[in-house]
């Protein structure tokens, strides 16, 4: 077995385990942090919005074109006076975007392209996207987001409980802010490709969240009937149990949406790959993390202001000190492994090994084995 699946086991059955509840309030500092970051990005270099969101144009020249990108970019600028966007495709056609312009400005620029790049007007291909059917789309993917984030809440209020729906969707938006806010600072551009995978993150985020989720709850059934473990302690070993469950799937998930990201859109510069490649890879990421260091242990604080588990922690914490006056070992205390209901206190010792079972009292006394003549 593996050194990792070896670790996953000890996590699994408590032999070993990270204090991520109790480090919380340092997670909760780093997410704000990254956070804040992502709003100050957002509000000064703001998204760089594709046609498909705001209109404009997009022409596609033929294969093969000897004209660099940094050339056409600055000649599709001149003859528009809007910034424009330049992309090599693999066959060596450029895809030049160009934002804001309509139909009769399309055709004189198309014009003046196919003079500056030596080709005939007739081989450059334009594809033009109205404004109005822009602000359509981009409201259409704002109404998609808002009625996923609401079908996810009253799912995971069902399913589990609203304390629950509440930290899933804390940390949903705690992806989809960093995400946008990455989008913002790098500069890429947002298409309708960006929407996809940041819907596919999100599920992929709540894939983890309710992994633990659901062992959390399934270790808090009858919580209140023991004073072994407190509610945060208990969170912390739902998260350790699925830790490296996690981690693997999230490993697995990322090295194919970085092969799109850094050597499809990098090395062999297929552009169009980046828009969803970079949503999904930031993504990803950010799910795995707030499903560790921000949804259980938020779940763990809402939880642990019921007056039920201030009352359970102060029957733990009372047990443990007075289990330490009498020199009793941290382990018997805290324990390790699920816990179970409280003994009572005159319970008969557990009988451990084989058990010997009684002698029959009326048949068979001195009777040697065999038939009964």
């Amino acid at each position: 077995m593996s050194k990792l699946g070896t670790l996953g086991a000890r996590l699994h059955h408590g032999e070993v385990g990270y204090d991520f509840v109790k480090n919380r309030k340092i997670w909760y500092g780093i997410s704000i942090l990254i956070t804040i970051t992502a709003i100050v990005g957002l509000a000064v270099r703001g998204l760089h919005m594709g046609i498909e969101f705001q209109g404009g144009a997009v022409f596609t020249t033929p294969k093969h074109m000897s004209a660099s990108v940094a050339q056409a970019e600055t000649w599709a600028e001149d003859s528009s006076g809007h910034d424009a966007i330049v992309q090599k495709l693999g066959d060596g056609s450029l895809r030049i975007q160009i934002s804001g312009t309509d139909t009769q400005q399309s055709d004189q620029i198309k014009d003046d392209l196919s003079q500056k790049l030596n080709v005939p007007a007739d081989k450059i291909n334009a594809d033009l996207v109205g404004p109005s059917w822009g602000d359509q789309i981009a409201n259409k993917a704002w109404q998609g987001l808002g009625i996923f984030m609401v079908l996810v809440v009253i799912y995971l209020a069902i399913a589990f409980e609203w304390r629950m729906a509440v930290a899933a969707f804390v940390a949903l938006v705690h992806d989809i802010t960093i995400t946008v806010g990455v989008y913002a600072l790098v500069g890429f551009e947002v298409t309708p490709g960006t929407v996809i995978g940041l819907l596919t993150i999100l599920g992929y985020s709540l894939y983890d969240t309710v992994v633990v989720f659901d062992s959390l709850k399934e270790q808090t059934k009858d919580i209140t009937k023991q004073t072994r473990w407190t509610y945060s302690e208990v969170a912390n070993r739902s998260i350790n149990g699925t830790l490296v469950r996690s981690i693997n799937t999230t490993v697995v998930a990322l090295l194919p949406v970085a092969g799109l990201l850094f050597i499809g859109g990098g090395v062999l510069g297929a552009g169009m790959l980046n828009d969803i490649s970079l949503s999904l890879f930031v993504g990803l990421a950010a799910g795995a993390y707030s499903s560790i260091f921000i949804a259980t242990p938020l779940v763990a604080d809402l939880k642990e202001a019921e007056p039920q588990m201030k009352a359970l922690k102060k029957r733990v914490l009372a047990k443990r000190a007075q289990a330490a006056a009498k020199g009793e070992t941290a382990d018997s205390v805290s324990g390790e492994g699920a816990y179970e209901a409280d003994e009572p206190d005159d319970a008969a010792p557990a009988v451990v090994g084989p058990r010997n079972q009684p002698a029959s009292r009326g048949r068979g006394r001195g009777r040697p084995s065999g038939k009964r003549r």
